[in-house]
């Protein structure tokens, strides 16, 4: 299995040296590759550590700064890209795959279209740093590579 991130994250890294940037699908595949099995639920007690987008329909979600969870959504969510903060639907201090939602929070636009939650899955955030801390030192070191 870790042979396999491994695999993951040179694929992830050549890509996105390749444009100095990750996109969006590049940081998702990322993120999979550090994300553990899917779970029925979440805890979340109604404020969230920080978030990330991960393209149209995922997203990561940090419920303390070493608890992250990968939220993957039934299908596209409209403004998710570009949101300026994002809320979630809970019952009892828990988050349930395919019944809770994202909900997109705009004050420049008017209610959105709730995102469901197709499945959730803890992250390695320990992992996943580390790969993000590689990810960067490889990308400085091949703009200092390409400049001398």
């Amino acid at each position: 299995m870790k042979r396999l991130i491994a695999l993951i994250a040179v694929g992830v890294l050549l890509a996105g040296c390749a444009t100095g940037r990750l996109t969006s699908e590049e940081r998702l595949e990322l993120y999979r590759a550090h994300a553990g099995p899917p779970q029925n639920a979440m805890r979340y007690f109604g404020s969230l550590n920080g978030w990330a987008e991960l393209g149209d329909s995922a997203l990561a979600v940090w419920t303390r700064p070493s608890e992250a969870y990968l939220l993957e959504l039934r299908g596209p969510c409209y403004g998710l890209s570009y949101a300026t903060a994002i809320g979630l639907t809970s019952r009892i201090g828990q988050v349930s795959a395919r019944f809770d939602k994202v909900l997109i929070r705009d004050p420049n636009q008017g209610p959105t279209v709730p995102c469901f939650i197709g499945s959730i899955r803890p992250l390695d955030v320990k992992a996943l740093r580390a790969s993000e801390k590689e990810l960067r030192q490889a990308q400085v070191q091949e703009r200092e590579g390409t400049d001398g």
